[in-house]
């Protein structure tokens, strides 16, 4: 009797580390995330497709012991990679050339994507050569600056396109440079051709403003945030 419970106690204990060394492979898509479980065999004991928002993910990954979860870079890793790590998981951002090299596949398929990120985890992580993602703030401030080169771009299109629709008619806008354009330049033009140009011009002083105030805080968050070494080294 004590010998078979010595063999039940440890056919548990192999059973509960089966269940313990999980890895995973998630593809992540826009709106469907597909995921593929391994136990610690390098047997498929689920696969799944889960919501890519924060809500999905929580419901479905915060009722699992702890995991090595393997993902590619992409828009929603940073945020589903952190959100993992939070929920107590190990995560793995693997470097997508990385796996492009080792599978050599041209062909799409989300399922057997994540299969694959799971067994490359499992087998060896070093595989992926994984990546480090910003921190959440440090992806905030990134944005700032990226939202501030969208409007810059957007502001240049748009004085483009009306000093186009100038020229078109025989006429041209003053020289200048894009954040001095506004419609106040107008005045030399036809009186038919102002109204018709003022409301591109209108939203190029609105962009001006919002640019302004993004410089402004990229100035706030440089000083708080990511100040110059001293140059004495004090």
């Amino acid at each position: 009797m004590k010998k078979n419970n010595t063999c039940q106690q440890s056919s548990k204990r192999r059973g509960k580390a089966r269940k313990e060394c999980l890895t995973i492979g998630m593809d992540l898509g826009d709106k469907t995330s597909r995921y593929c479980v391994l136990e610690g065999s390098g047997e498929v004991v689920q696969e799944r497709g889960v919501g890519t928002s924060k809500k999905a993910i929580m419901q479905v990954f915060g009722a699992m012991p702890r995991c090595l979860v393997a993902m590619e870079v992409g828009t929603h890793s940073p945020w589903v990679s952190r959100l993992l790590s939070r929920l107590g998981h190990e995560v793995l951002v693997a470097n997508p050339r990385q796996v492009k090299l080792i599978t050599s596949s041209s062909r799409k398929d989300d399922r057997m994507d994540a299969q694959t990120l799971a067994r490359l985890a499992r087998v060896d992580p070093k595989l992926l050569r994984p990546i480090r993602h910003r921190s959440e703030k440090a992806q905030g401030h990134l944005m700032t600056i990226r939202v501030r080169a969208r409007l810059v771009e957007a502001r240049t299109g748009l004085v483009n396109a009306a000093r186009g629709l100038a020229k078109a008619v025989g006429e041209r806008l003053p020289a200048c440079d894009t954040d001095q354009m506004g419609a106040e330049k107008l005045q030399s033009l036809p009186v038919e051709l102002q109204e018709t140009l003022q409301p591109l011009l209108q939203s190029v002083e609105s962009l001006t403003e919002k640019i302004k105030a993004c410089d402004v805080k990229i100035e706030q968050i440089a000083r708080s945030e990511y100040p110059e070494p001293n140059s004495c080294g004090k």
